[in-house]
C-alpha cells in the first residue's frame, strides 16, 4: 500500500523584495535583566490611554546569528489606533546612532513590546526593524513581548519572523512570528540587586532598606549555611535508604567539592575574621567619612547665617556702615578744623 504525503512549504517573498531577513534559523535568546527593567519602567510610564508601549533592543549577536543577548534597549515613541499606526522613524534612527557611539559593541537584534498580543501593526514594525540598511538585516529581527497587567506575573515571550505572501505588496505588510526559546541571565552581584528589589514585594509601601556591610555579610552566611545542612540532610537519608539516591545529583556534589580548597578549619576562621576586620574598617572610614561632610555642611551653612566680614563694623547705634566710607568722614572733618 502507498502512502500519501501532504508536503506545505510557505511562499517565499519575491527576490525583489530586500526588506525580508534571509535567515530563518532558529536564535537562542539571552536577557540581561537590566534590560527587562527598563521595559517595564517604559511600560508604567506610559499614558493611561495607550494600552501597550514599543521600543528598540540592542545587545550582541554570534557570528552566525543563532544567539543573541539582549543587553539594553530604548523607547520609541508610537501612536497606535485600530486602523493605523505610527512610529517615530527619525527619533529611532537618531536614538540608534547616538547609542552605537556610546555602546560601539552593541549591534540592533529587534524592537519589544508591553503586550503579547501579535497582530496586522506588529507584522509591520517587524519588518521595519528587519529591513536592510538600517534594520537588522540578513539576520531576523528578535521581537520581545512581556506582559505588564497589574497584579500578575511578568510573562517574557520572544520571536523571529519569516516572510509570508505571494506579492511584493503582500510581503511588505505581513509576516509570521516563529517562537524561539529565551533565557534570562543574571551574575552573583545582579541577584544582589534582585534579591534586595523582591523583597519589597512583601511590604505595604513597596520599599526595601539597603542593608549594611556587616549584614549582608550576616544574610550570606546563613544562607550557605542552610545549603549546607539541606545538602547534609540528603546524604544522610541516602545514606539510611530513606531517600532515593541520584547519580547525577552525586556527581555533582563530587564535582563541586573537587573544586573548593583544602584548608583546615583553623585557617578558615582566621580568614573569616580577617575579612570581618576588614568590613568594619571600611565601615567605620565610611561613617567617618559620612560624619566630616554633614559637620562641613553645617559649618558652611552657619556662616552664611550668621553673615559679617571684614568689610563690616558695628556702631554705638546699631547701625552697619563700611569702614572705609567712616575712615574718609573723619579725614574730611580733619581737614575742616
Amino acid at each position: 500500500m502507498a502512502n500519501n504525503y501532504l508536503h506545505l512549504a510557505r511562499p517565499l517573498a519575491p527576490a525583489t523584495v530586500s526588506s525580508q531577513s534571509l535567515s530563518t534559523a532558529p536564535v537562542a535568546v539571552t536577557i540581561q535583566p537590566q534590560a527587562l527593567f527598563s521595559i517595564l519602567d517604559h511600560a508604567s510610564r506610559r499614558p493611561a490611554d495607550q494600552d501597550r508601549v514599543i521600543g528598540t533592543l540592542l545587545g550582541v549577536r554570534s557570528e552566525d546569528g543563532t544567539e543573541v543577548e539582549i543587553r539594553n534597549c530604548y523607547a520609541v515613541p508610537h501612536t497606535e489606533t485600530t486602523e493605523q499606526v505610527e512610529v517615530d522613524m527619525d527619533y529611532q534612527k537618531q536614538m540608534l546612532a547616538l547609542h552605537l557611539r556610546s555602546a560601539p559593541k552593541e549591534v540592533l537584534v529587534g524592537w519589544y513590546a508591553t503586550s503579547r498580543e501579535l497582530n496586522t501593526f506588529s507584522a509591520l514594525i517587524q519588518n521595519f526593524y528587519g529591513q536592510q540598511g538600517e534594520g537588522t538585516w540578513p539576520f531576523p529581527a528578535v521581537h520581545l513581548t512581556a506582559s505588564t497587567t497589574a497584579g500578575q506575573d511578568v510573562q517574557v515571550d520572544t520571536y523571529i519572523s519569516a516572510p509570508i505572501g505571494v506579492t511584493a505588496e503582500r510581503a511588505a505588510d505581513s509576516c509570521v512570528f516563529i517562537p524561539v526559546p529565551h533565557e534570562i541571565k543574571y551574575g552573583d552581584a545582579e541577584k544582589s540587586g534582585l534579591e534586595l528589589i523582591a523583597g519589597a514585594r512583601d511590604r505595604e509601601d513597596r520599599s526595601q532598606l539597603i542593608p549594611s556591610d556587616v549584614e549582608t555579610l550576616e544574610r550570606a552566611v546563613e544562607s550557605v549555611l542552610e545549603m549546607l545542612e539541606r545538602v547534609s540532610n540528603y546524604v544522610s537519608n541516602v545514606l539510611d535508604e530513606e531517600a532515593e539516591p541520584s547519580s547525577a545529583l552525586g556527581q555533582y556534589l563530587m564535582n563541586t567539592l573537587s573544586l573548593a580548597p583544602k584548608v583546615q578549619p583553623e585557617e578558615i576562621e582566621k580568614d573569616f575574621n580577617n575579612h570581618i576586620q576588614d568590613v568594619l574598617l571600611v565601615s567605620y572610614l565610611a561613617n567617618t567619612i559620612r560624619t566630616q561632610i554633614d559637620l562641613s555642611n553645617r559649618l558652611a551653612t552657619a556662616t552664611l547665617t550668621m553673615g559679617g566680614g571684614e568689610g563690616t563694623s558695628n556702631t554705638t547705634g546699631g547701625e552697619q556702615k563700611p569702614r572705609r566710607d567712616g575712615q574718609q568722614q573723619q579725614r574730611s572733618g580733619g581737614q575742616r578744623s
